[in-house]
């Protein structure tokens, strides 16, 4: 099976690791001291967290990353995920038919204890008329991202 590794550095072990067990219903599969892992099966992901001193983080993305994201498969599965978090005690913010990376999306964003902020998304289109020239713009304004910073 292939999977996604991704490591994140956290100024907060343990905050992280009570956000990540909600955010995707599992347990960490290894804990060492400044080090956890989880073994997430859906979506197949290898989640790494390296505890990292405020000071040498930064606070929310640092500028080294805009977002993180799961695409799923319909708008159900994103209102699924919206429940889902909602329920966890999460604050979320929804987007219906937002236009991002020239498609259109529904999406649910929530954002870890840093401040790094996630989307559960879908594309509803992915290819729409007339919203290229938009989204061109939108992506030179941000730097290349969907989102300017602080906005996701």
């Amino acid at each position: 099976m292939s999977r996604v590794q991704l490591a994140l550095n956290v100024s907060n072990l343990e905050a992280s690791i009570e956000f990540y067990s909600k955010m995707f219903g599992v347990q960490p599969q290894k804990l060492r001291p400044g080090y956890a892992n989880f073994s997430i099966s859906e979506p197949p992901l290898k989640l790494v967290l390296i505890e990292t001193p405020d000071e040498v983080r930064g606070n929310g993305a640092a500028g080294a990353l805009n977002h993180l994201g799961v695409e799923v498969d319909s708008i159900d599965d994103v209102n699924s995920a919206a429940l889902r978090l909602t329920e966890q005690g999460m604050a979320t913010l929804e987007e219906r038919g937002t236009d991002c990376c020239y498609a259109i999306q529904d999406k649910v964003w929530v954002h870890d204890p840093a401040g790094a902020p996630w989307e559960f998304y879908t594309v509803t289109d992915d290819n729409p008329a007339g919203t290229s020239t938009l989204t061109s713009l939108k992506l030179a304004e941000t730097g290349g991202a969907c989102c300017a910073p602080g906005q996701c």
